[in-house]
């Protein structure tokens, strides 16, 4: 998979300020607020910078975090992960393989079958309803 490499001009340019500085600068929305945290429309989320597909709407659940949350990516190679050692704790980052972009993190509090919960930003993604459901 090649890397989608923009200027931060240019993605400025391409996202809104709110995305921006989520996806690109590693910020966070606040709890309860995302256009995603409790919608149950079936889909793929996609990343809001290079479209890439990161979680199909069967693995998101309710965590009750404010976030939408997942038990699993689409494919394991959708996603990377990183060490975060900001606001003087250590997480790990979910970061978009293709493009780099800010998702959230994932902790090891999730239900099975995995045990993850992804604790996503809606700021960094964007859902694309499934065709047949759109009308349902």
């Amino acid at each position: 998979m090649s890397k989608v490499e923009k200027s931060e001009s240019e993605w400025q340019a391409e996202l809104a300020p709110e995305e921006y500085e989520v996806a690109r600068c590693g910020g966070t929305e606040r709890a309860f607020t995302g256009r995603y945290w409790d919608t149950k429309t079936p889909g793929t989320y996609h990343c809001v910078c290079c479209g890439a597909a990161l979680f199909d709407s069967s693995t998101k659940y309710d965590s009750g975090s404010g976030w939408p949350s997942f038990w699993a990516p689409i494919a394991a190679e959708a996603v990377a992960e990183k060490e975060d050692r900001s606001l003087f704790m250590r997480r790990t980052e979910v970061l978009c393989a293709k493009c780099d972009a800010h998702l959230g993190h994932v902790f090891p509090d999730g239900p099975k079958p995995t045990g993850l919960r992804y604790c996503m930003n809606s700021a960094s993604l964007r859902l694309e309803a499934r065709e047949d459901e759109k009308s349902a």
